[in-house]
């Protein structure tokens, strides 16, 4: 986290909402799925809160330069609440049109791909240093290897090639977002 907040420029791929762009009731839900000890409430609200948190980091200044891929998938598994769900979709566009963010949505039809399980993220500091972060199934590690950064954004560029423009996502979010209030009104 100590590197996101201070990196010039972020790229991340998510094959669900990524945390830095989540309602705080979505976070709420998707957060609390796992927990089942009695001080869960706890532990949630503490996650939450810091994923929150980091939200900050989209808006300070100077703002650093941010591209988020976010697979299809992502918009196909809605909160369980209707209204959670649209409010996420709302942040969500609301993200993909601030001025220091590219959005992209990777489409089902880009088939399977090498990131389907597990979230990339890349951050460049203001020296120039760069880092990777991968996490999926359980397991994250952070790399600052030149030779695994550089691996990991060609990685990266490729899922880019594969994802909509900026533009189509954009229609593509407003069209979920339009289907779900359809949806919505008529059960």
């Amino acid at each position: 986290m100590a590197l996101e907040a201070t990196a010039r420029v972020m790229w991340k791929f998510a094959p669900a909402v990524p945390g830095l762009v989540q309602t705080e009731d979505f976070a709420r839900e998707v957060l609390s799925g796992g927990w089942t000890t009695a001080d869960a409430d706890e532990m949630v609200e503490e996650q939450v809160a810091a994923r929150l948190g980091r939200q900050y980091v989209l808006r300070q200044k100077p703002a650093p330069d941010v591209r988020i891929i976010m697979d299809e998938v992502a918009f196909r598994r809605p909160a369980a609440c209707a209204k959670t769900w649209h409010d996420q979709l709302l942040q969500i566009e609301a993200v993909a049109m601030m001025p220091n963010v590219t959005l992209q949505v990777l489409p089902f039809s880009a088939g399977v791909h090498h990131h389907m399980t597990r979230s990339l993220t890349l951050l460049w500091q203001k020296d120039g240093s760069a880092v990777a972060y991968e996490e999926g199934d359980d397991c994250s590690q952070l790399d600052d290897d030149p030779g695994d950064v550089l691996r990991l954004r060609l990685s990266y560029d490729r899922l880019r090639d594969l994802a909509l423009s900026p533009p189509d996502s954009l229609a593509f979010i407003r069209a979920v977002l339009k289907e779900h209030r359809r949806h919505d009104a008529h059960p």
